[in-house]
């Protein structure tokens, strides 16, 4: 009987953990094998991107990323908080959507990127592009290096 109370316990507790809170950890979703995802905390180099070192100060520059999301055709940001957010961006022509996860890294002065199509095999190399992109506009408004 007490087994069965201590397993309940900690099936209750395992529950209520929050997959939203791994942001605390500084922990992006791992990149399916596909190749059509790429993320700075990738370990192998098919999905490995640098991520972005911050040159200037770090609420700068996040708000000069959630700036530059927001003025992509066809993104939006869905879920933020003052570490973390999340955006999709959605194809002009097959309507597919790409989840965009990104977290600041206060502790190593760096931002933390994350892009990856929901379905199918390759994209051929849009989300790569993407991050590459929002990386340019960050580098000409001297946010980061």
């Amino acid at each position: 009987m007490i087994f069965k109370i201590f397993f309940y316990i900690i099936l209750m507790t395992l529950s209520t953990i929050n997959p939203v809170n791994s942001a605390s950890k500084k922990i992006l979703p791992l990149c399916r094998d596909s190749p059509n995802c790429v993320s700075s905390q990738a370990q192998d180099a098919k999905h490995f991107i640098e991520p972005f070192k911050i040159s200037d100060d770090r609420d700068k520059a996040w708000q000069a990323l959630k700036e530059a999301i927001n003025n992509q055709n066809r993104m939006v940001i869905t879920h933020e908080t003052a570490d973390t957010l999340h955006a999709e961006a959605t194809s002009l022509i097959f309507q597919f959507v790409d989840d965009i996860n990104v977290i600041i890294d206060t502790d190593t002065n760096v931002i933390h990127i994350r892009s990856a199509s929901r379905t199918g095999h390759s994209d051929f190399g849009v989300n790569r592009k993407r991050v590459e992109a929002l990386r340019l506009q960050l580098q000409k408004a001297h946010m980061i290096d």
